[in-house]
């Protein structure tokens, strides 16, 4: 989230692709992007863009952002509520309390008046003559601005209404079934909408694109999987893949040691995630609903068909088994063909890809993409000590990286050889590797293991030595040790609370952490 990473120099932005066409482009408002714009994209992304603004007969692409569902207006105060709380569902991953069903009729409050907003916008193609020449594209970003939905890779994650409306004139554009007012049982993924709207311009999507177009003369066959992929949120580290096809969901949790329900200082600006946090802390919740808040299990499968909230995890089941073999294999051959350079740790990437792209990087010969994948999968999923030793002394920092996360999640009392094997990673090139040997020296090692470990934690937090990623990195590890890091707040306090250059998008993220480690009132977001 906001990584702001450099673009390929021969790669476009698809508006970029658009207006090279002839098209004018017009994006209001909101941005925010993963990466950095590579150049002008668009001929106007401001508060007044419009198709309004483009020269007389101009094709257009118009793009507007409603935040009024946003994360932010779900919990803005003083609210006037349509919906009754009293009588709103409740999705069963969610704790019946009342700040949860406030959140969930304000939503809906949200929801009808962004409906009344597109309308309007509809009004206007209308009134300027262009509904019987304009496809609209209504869709969701991601699922509600609410804990357990947004941010998180499971199918309420992102899982999302998509509505299209196709004139009678472009009905030759449109999917075999497609009917006003009807739904398509189709998998479609955001990474297919450029290249569907290039092909509705008649535009060839470029060679790199790993989307499929679903609309237009040239659309590609039904897709069989969805994909899922989550990373940094804000200034929590956490790593999920998840794949689905029709019925099921496939989740793969590469920090199972962490809990789903990690303190991020937006999401717990929303009264509903503190009082489920503090039901939590008081041990009144059901099993399924204090799940949120604990470790979790590697591998998750959910039948969406029987179990729509993804309450049951099947992962174990042995009939089910055929169906975890699938999707695990799909979703690892899927980071496969994209080189998943997420799997490497973002202070070590910073350092590995230096001044190409994340993008050129994970598809240079020199990075052992396979090698990774395949050590974080069976690191991650359990494997025996000979095999975690033999992660430890790969001469790849990402494959050590990934022995040691081995070591943290399974190894509960590391000694022998393991145990010296992870004390010698204190001093290892990686700072992504020693920050791992420290916190498994803390959690899991001897008491004589813990002032050097503790020390250079410590050390790597400081952003004016090590750089955002490294201190945000460090600063998860000292809050993850709780009680076991509370005698170094005096040091950890003088700590710089900013980064050197860091991006404004990024420059309070420091600042979170420790005012959550030290037990500071938090700043508003």
């Amino acid at each position: 989230m906001r990584s702001l990473v450099k673009v390929p120099a021969d790669l476009k932005l698809w508006p970029q692709l658009l207006r090279e066409a002839g098209y004018y482009c017009s994006n209001n408002v909101k941005e925010d992007y993963n990466v950095e714009k590579p150049g002008q994209v668009w001929s106007d992304s401001s508060k007044t863009a419009h198709w309004k603004k483009r020269n007389p007969g101009q094709p257009f692409f118009a793009v507007f952002n409603f935040t009024t569902t946003h994360e932010s207006q779900v919990r803005l105060r003083p609210h006037n509520f349509v919906h009754d709380p009293k009588t709103v569902q409740i999705p069963g991953y969610h704790p019946d309390l009342s700040e949860t069903r406030e959140a969930w009729a304000q939503y809906h409050d949200q929801m009808t008046l962004m409906d009344e907003q597109a309308g309007k916008i509809l009004d206007e193609l209308r009134a300027d003559g262009l509904d019987e020449d304009t496809i609209v594209f209504y869709w969701g970003d991601h699922g509600p601005g609410l804990p357990r939905c947004k941010r998180s890779a499971c199918n309420s994650g992102l899982r999302v209404p998509l509505i299209v409306h196709i004139p009678e004139k472009f009905r030759s554009l449109a999917p075999k079934g497609y009917e006003a007012g009807a739904k398509l049982d189709r998998l479609v993924e955001f990474v297919d909408f450029g290249p569907t709207v290039l092909n509705l311009a008649g535009i060839s999507a470029p060679a790199t694109s790993q989307g499929r177009p679903f609309l237009g003369q040239y659309s590609s066959n039904e897709r069989d999987y969805l994909h899922g992929f989550r990373g940094r949120m804000d200034e929590r580290y956490d790593l999920v893949r998840s794949v689905r096809d029709k019925r099921y969901v496939y989740v793969h949790n590469f920090h199972p040691e962490l809990p789903a329900g990690q303190h991020n200082a937006y999401m717990f600006e929303t009264p509903m995630t503190i009082a489920w946090r503090k039901a939590f802390d008081a041990k009144t919740l059901a099993p399924e609903h204090a799940r949120f808040f604990e470790p979790r299990e590697t591998e998750e499968l959910y039948d969406l068909e029987s179990d729509p909230w993804e309450l049951k995890n099947l992962a174990a089941d042995r009939a089910h088994a055929a169906t975890l073999t699938r999707l695990r294999a799909a979703c690892l051959m899927w980071m496969g063909q994209i080189k998943d350079v997420g799997l490497v740790p973002e202070a070590d990437l910073v350092l590995r890809a230096g001044p190409k792209s994340y993008y050129e990087f994970g598809h240079d010969e020199s990075y052992p993409s396979a090698e990774v994948i395949k050590a974080a999968d069976v690191a991650t999923r359990g494997t025996d000590a000979a095999t975690l030793r033999g992660l430890l002394n790969s001469p790849d920092s990402t494959v050590r990286y990934w022995g040691m996360m081995g070591v943290l999640i399974h190894v509960r009392n590391p000694n022998g050889e393991i145990l010296r094997e992870v004390e010698q990673r204190l001093t290892d090139k990686s700072p992504s590797v020693r920050i791992v040997a420290a916190e498994t020296l803390l959690r899991r090692g001897p008491r004589v293991t813990h002032d050097g470990a503790l020390l250079m934690l410590i050390k790597q937090a400081d952003a004016g030595q090590n750089g955002l990623f490294s201190s945000v990195a460090a600063l998860n590890a000292i809050d993850n040790l709780g009680p076991l890091a509370a005698g170094t707040h005096r040091e950890i306090a003088k700590l710089p609370r900013v980064a050197p250059g860091a991006s404004p998008r990024m420059k309070d993220y420091i600042d979170r952490l420790l005012r959550h480690i030290l037990g500071e009132k938090p700043l508003p977001g």
